[in-house]
């Protein structure tokens, strides 16, 4: 064990008593934790390059007063119980800490004041609370299979920092060649910026395109982590409704440098937009000399109706960024996602990444190509389409039977949640989450997503992690509840 002691070999203290000093003091303000074995002498003497001696002389001093003991055969240790503890009435333990000045925060740190964190779930309760995909249904056999095979490779440059920041080659052509088929994407691998989620491609796009002040036009309601991020970074935040074609164009107005959608399952009314918003939202862009930045974050579970062209398919003389992730199709801790970018971004945007982490696992990554090249990635997402989509069809059937005309549902098409308003009469949205908990179901409101008053009663509700049985028993006790 290498312990950190500084001694000032000119000052007029001896060696010996600069050790005691640093050792009684680092006892009693925990920074050494009490029966904790200490370096032995001759281990410590070499460290500090001094004699034994003298390391010797500075234990035995506090072995004497009472700050370590020595236990024959098994080393010397710090004491359970201090001297200094002895001195106070009742030995109640005073810490001992030198205060921290007031730390000057930017506007960015000033400005992160919540935690972000899932609220707990007590035993029994039904979670309407999630919209992630069920866990306990991802093939991990195979994907166990994939990362122990490429661990086993013994190729060097896995463990390795990575030759480009911008991601693996084979994961980004896949990638490429993907969104190409499925999502009628335009582009190359060398437009392929590998990060570490969703999250990470705005926050990259955001440090790159706006400057404080600068106006963004976003969706109202809409995904708050985005909201957070463009705030975080000072931008002016410019709330646009949702109707059921999509984000209001004239609601986007002239100086928007930026705008933020999630035009094939918007978050959180679930509302796909119309190939006819998404041409006059290209052509509003391109009036406006704006960027779009186009979040498909679960665009592969759609149930009813045709699949949508992207918008950055669709737009021609029109900067449209697209982000992607695997969060929602495998599992969330995997931290994988995609930015593709304009060819003129991709150099600035590969830089960015590599000062903001370097690059993602490669490991990871190289399974993730073999995941998606073996075709295990679309089996596994034509398996969840069907389950969730049976999903969905269960709530939305035990809405209407418990609700009937009480519960206006919106967003059904596609994703993993829907949007449901309740006729509540005067309740209030915490009153209504307290008598859902109060018979052990757990709801979000839909009222944190936005950025103007939120109507009553509306409720965002996640089905993918849940079973039928389990959706059909906890609309029934919310509407016992709210009966």
């Amino acid at each position: 064990m290498r312990t950190a002691l500084v001694l000032d070999r000119a000052s007029d203290s001896p060696l010996h008593r600069q050790i005691y000093n640093q050792w009684r003091q680092g006892i009693l303000t925990g920074r050494f934790r009490r029966a904790e074995r200490v370096p032995s002498t001759r281990e410590l003497s070499t460290a500090l390059e001094v004699s034994r001696s003298t390391v010797t002389q500075a234990y035995d001093q506090l072995i004497a007063e009472g700050y370590l003991e020595s236990s024959r055969g098994s080393g010397t240790f710090v004491c359970r119980e201090l001297p200094d503890e002895l001195l106070r009435p009742n030995h109640k333990q005073v810490p001992r800490t030198e205060a921290t000045p007031p730390l000057r925060l930017s506007r960015y740190g000033a400005g992160l004041n919540e935690d972000f964190s899932y609220p707990p779930t007590p035993p029994g309760f039904i979670r309407f609370t999630q919209w992630r995909p069920d866990l306990a249904l991802f093939p991990l056999p195979i994907w166990r299979k994939l990362v122990m095979r490429r661990l086993r490779s013994a190729e060097p440059e896995l463990f390795d920092y990575a030759d480009q920041a911008a991601g693996y080659g084979p994961l980004r052509e896949e990638i490429a060649a993907y969104v190409s088929r499925s999502r009628a994407v335009r582009c190359t691998p060398e437009q392929v910026i590998i990060v570490n989620g969703s999250a990470q491609g705005i926050d990259l796009c955001v440090r790159l395109l706006l400057e404080p002040g600068d106006e963004v036009a976003i969706e109202n309601p809409g995904y708050h982590g985005a909201h957070r991020i463009f705030a975080g970074y000072g931008a002016r935040l410019r709330p646009a409704r949702i109707d059921d074609s999509g984000i209001v164009i004239r609601d986007l107005g002239k100086k928007a440098r930026l705008v933020y959608v999630t035009p094939s399952h918007q978050f959180p009314t679930g509302v796909a937009m119309s190939l006819a918003r998404r041409l006059e939202l290209i052509e509003w862009s391109r009036q406006h000399n704006a960027v779009l930045i186009e979040d498909d974050y679960d665009s592969e579970y759609r149930y009813s109706g045709p699949p949508l062209p992207s918008l950055q398919g669709l737009a021609t003389g029109v900067a449209v960024i697209y982000i992607g992730t695997f969060s929602k199709v495998m599992f969330p801790s995997l931290r994988i996602g995609y930015v593709i970018a304009p060819p003129s971004l991709v150099p600035r945007l590969r830089r960015a990444k590599w000062l903001a982490d370097r690059h993602n696992p490669v490991p990871e990554q190289a399974a993730l190509a073999d995941f998606i090249s073996e075709g295990h990635l679309e089996r596994h997402i034509r398996r969840m389409r069907r389950i969730y989509g049976e999903r969905r069809n269960v709530l939305v059937e035990s809405l209407e039977r418990h609700f009937g005309d009480r519960v206006h549902i919106r967003g059904d098409a596609a994703g993993m949640h829907v949007l449901a308003s309740f006729e509540a009469g005067d309740l209030h949205d915490q009153t209504i989450a307290e008598r859902a908990a109060a018979a052990k179901v757990q709801l979000v409101s839909s009222a944190a997503y936005y950025l103007t008053a939120a109507p009553r009663g509306e409720f965002v509700l996640g089905f993918s992690s849940i079973g039928e049985r389990s959706i059909r028993e906890g609309i029934r006790r919310l509407a016992e509840a709210l009966r």
